[in-house]
């Protein structure tokens, strides 16, 4: 068989995301489609829109044959991890053949190129000092790498700017890395990652494909303003608006949005700004601000930036952009602030890397015609496939435990937000179930 894996955070699944799933399996003749798919928090430091088991529930349906989680430690980080914490989850199952990613190049051997010529220049002095340069000039990470990389013949430095191209790099480099056998397929992304417009519908009927950003700035400017009358997700107060959204989702994810039985909506940082608050006033009593940068990826300039904010900002963008300045883009606030809210910790993740990105191997979901899929990762994966997590302390070797702590926290973390904003009741996730084909006929 042949298997080709994915890397997603589907938040939320749209159009473009299942034209890449079946550009995939078409171009890599795959049979099977693995998908190492974010939990509940995503790379920008923000709450996914809807959990991961809603977000398995449109990756089963958008074309997928198995879905795995990537923990939280990797799913929250910065790119070098997040492709090396999903990478190495691929390659322990053992059996996959390609790792496929959209980018904006769709140059498989340019990305490489890049990744080796990363891989050079970061042993460099000079790309060491020219870096520096640039940061200090106040440009954004991706371009002062880019601007470091002109000194350095053999690629094109443009390729280190856009954000596809990025992930697509870093996927290269960890394949490399770790000795995978998995080959790399860069696929030509369509539409801008940033743009914040919905797509027209196309003539003709062609699928709409609006990017994860603009779906979710439209399900923000019109989803929050008013709930439905019934209380189950976010109404567009716009028809058009509305229609465009409706256009550029599938079908799964326009029912897990909109039509809900369960009233249980969608989320974002705002409604965790509270449980921030407190874990910020929790950690910062009778304490200096030194406490907060054991976190991931949080300097002592910034630590003492969030203690004089604690008890002034108004919710969770607006402490981002409070912190913001020219040395700290807001996404990045955010994710520190991401790090504090779960617990995530520098040196975790620095040992993560040294030990070469050991991994639990969690499922969350499947589709029927998966079976024979399963059957084989069983037999090859280096570590054991975990379906009930009831099970994993018994399964798991005593070094991974915390790294499925830290997403059992995350859940939960999540899930009390989710409570107290829509009045559902909270879902435990010891008791939650894996998606199966059974499970994807019923409706939330």
């Amino acid at each position: 068989m042949t298997v080709t894996g994915i890397i997603a955070e589907y938040n939320p699944l749209h159009r473009g995301h299942e034209y890449q799933i079946a550009q995939a399996r078409r171009l890599t003749g795959a049979d099977y489609i693995v998908v190492v798919m974010s939990g509940c928090f995503t790379q920008r430091g923000t709450p996914a829109v809807l959990d991961k088991y809603d977000r398995t529930r449109m990756a089963l349906s958008g074309g997928a044959d198995l879905v795995l989680e990537l923990p939280v430690r990797f799913a929250c980080a910065s790119a070098e991890y997040f492709a090396s914490g999903a990478v190495s989850v691929l390659n322990r199952l053992g059996c996959v053949d390609y790792l496929c990613f959209g980018s904006e190049c769709g140059d498989t051997k340019a990305l490489i190129d890049a990744a080796l010529l990363l891989e050079k220049a970061e042993q460099s002095l000079e790309y060491q000092q020219k870096l520096r340069e640039a940061l200090k000039a106040g440009l954004s990470f991706p371009a002062a790498r880019s601007r470091a990389l002109e000194a350095f013949p053999g690629t094109d430095p443009s390729l280190f700017f856009l954000p596809n191209n990025i992930l697509g790099i870093e996927y290269c480099r960890a394949l490399a890395a770790q000795k995978s056998a998995i080959r790399p397929f860069a696929i030509r992304r369509r539409g801008n990652y940033h743009d914040t417009r919905l797509t027209e519908e196309a003539s003709g009927g062609d699928a709409a494909f609006s990017s994860a950003s603009a779906i979710r700035a439209a399900l923000l400017e019109n989803g929050r303003k008013k709930q439905q009358q019934e209380g189950c997700g976010p109404a567009l107060s716009r028809p058009e608006a509305a229609k465009r959204l409706r256009f550029s989702l599938p079908g799964e994810t326009r029912r897990l949005l909109f039509e809900r039985k369960d009233k249980r909506g969608i989320l974002t940082e705002e409604d965790l700004s509270s449980l921030l608050r407190f874990r910020l006033l929790q950690l910062l009593e009778n304490r200096s601000s030194d406490c907060l940068t054991a976190f991931t990826d949080v300097t002592p300039s910034l630590a003492d930036k969030i203690r004089r904010q604690v008890y002034f900002f108004t919710g969770w963008q607006d402490l981002c952009d409070r912190l913001h300045s020219r040395d700290l883009p807001h996404a990045r606030a955010s994710r520190c602030l991401c790090h504090i809210l779960l617990g995530l910790l520098q040196d975790d993740l620095d040992a993560s890397k040294a030990e070469g990105f050991p991994v639990y191997l969690r499922l969350l979901g499947f589709s029927e015609r998966a079976l024979p899929l399963l059957s084989a990762v069983k037999k090859s994966a280096a570590s054991p496939l975990l379906s009930r997590l009831t099970a994993a302390r018994q399964q798991l070797p005593k070094e991974l435990l915390p790294l499925l702590e830290e997403e059992i926290r995350a859940s939960h973390i999540y899930q009390t937000a989710v409570s107290g904003r829509y009045g559902t009741p909270f879902l435990n996730e010891y008791q939650r179930q894996i998606v199966s084909p059974a499970q994807l006929s019923a409706q939330p």
